[in-house]
């Protein structure tokens, strides 16, 4: 059997609607953690929707885990240790270890400021992926 797994999330504007979080006193609407669905031990990820004006309500870091922002619609700020930075559909923001960090959606926002946020520990990744092998003779399924 092949090591893979599919989850259907929704799209982008269905995640409002999920309820969730990583323990039951952190969790909020708007919030899936995608990774306790699926059987991932290296990466995590959340999906995530805000309404303009809301905001995390809290700063938070990390010791060891690195985290990504991907936008994918809306806008509004991130504050990263002493900066604040704006953000919207298209920004991917890395912030690494030990950096604090917070976010809102803008106040004045046509919608809801949607993003993943992904998650990896573990081994440093090394510059090139150095673990792949291509196989240019096996046909293509389709």
């Amino acid at each position: 059997m092949s090591d893979y797994e599919i989850r259907d999330i929704g799209a982008p504007d269905a995640w409002g609607g999920h309820f969730g979080g990583f323990r039951p006193e952190t969790s909020k609407q708007g919030r899936r953690v995608v990774d306790h669905e699926l059987s991932m031990a290296y990466i995590g990820m959340t999906a995530n929707a805000m309404p303009p004006g809301e905001q995390a309500g809290y700063w938070h870091t990390h010791s060891r885990i690195e985290e990504l922002y991907v936008f994918l619609e809306g806008a509004g700020q991130m504050g990263l240790d002493d900066e604040v930075v704006d953000v919207r559909a298209g920004s991917v923001v890395r912030v690494g270890p030990g950096v604090w960090r917070t976010w809102r959606a803008d106040p004045d926002g046509a919608g809801d400021m949607r993003w993943l946020c992904i998650r990896a520990g573990g081994e440093q990744l090394p510059h090139l992926p150095d673990d792949a092998t291509r196989d240019p003779d096996r046909a293509m399924p389709w």
